[in-house]
């Protein structure tokens, strides 16, 4: 089972290309910790990793396909690709960008986040993408803190945790993998089957009441 908890590093797109994406179930609300720490033991959950994080978000009114975000220096994106028959989101990994970011791979990102923008720098910064973004009316940007604990339940990823969203405080549980029946079984062992699927975007968007 990949650790999903591993150090962040940088990845081309090429290599990025090569991973088998996996298929996630996320939600968020309130009360959802209580509903999951009851029930993980009861699935012979195993904790193995606590992490905490502050993230940037980047969204685009113009999709929920393209999870684009700053973690660890890196600029990381990833596009959803599909959905399985429970309706589980898949994204595929785009790579992970050290700064300053080419370019070609700027230009890249944009256009999965449907933004049209002219590019006249060769590489750019975290303070030149943020800028972009402020710039751009179908943009924003959301500062993100996590605090999440990993554990699986049969070899399934899961994760509860505390995200703020620009301090405004949600639960979350996720299961993930590619194996889409014992993910199926995971989340209904954690009891969390009734809550909509919800992902990153999503919950950020109704955060800021981004349309």
């Amino acid at each position: 089972m990949t650790n999903v908890f591993e150090a962040n590093k940088a990845t081309s797109a090429e290599d990025a290309a090569k991973i088998v994406p996996r298929a996630e179930f996320r939600v968020f609300g309130q009360g959802i910790l209580d509903i999951v720490k009851k029930s993980m033991w009861k699935a012979q959950a195993r904790l193995f990793k606590v992490r905490e994080s502050r993230e940037t978000y980047f969204l685009s009114t113009e999709t929920n396909e393209a999870n684009v975000k700053v973690r660890d220096g890196l600029l990381d994106i990833k596009t959803k690709v599909g959905e399985t028959e429970n309706g589980y989101e898949i994204f595929q990994p785009r790579g992970k960008f050290q700064f300053p970011v080419k370019k070609a791979e700027v230009a890249t990102i944009l256009e999965n986040m449907k933004a049209s923008v002219e590019l006249d720098k060769d590489e750019y910064s975290l303070d030149d993408f943020i800028a972009i973004v402020k710039a751009h009316p179908s943009l924003a940007a959301v500062s993100i803190y996590k605090k999440r604990f990993g554990f699986s339940v049969n070899d399934i990823i899961c994760e509860y945790g505390i995200i703020e969203f620009n301090g405004a405080v949600l639960e979350t549980a996720c299961c993930e993998s590619e194996d889409y029946e014992g993910m199926k079984k995971a989340i209904e062992a954690l009891e969390i089957e009734s809550f909509a699927n919800v992902n990153y975007l999503k919950a950020a968007k109704s955060v800021i009441g981004m349309a």
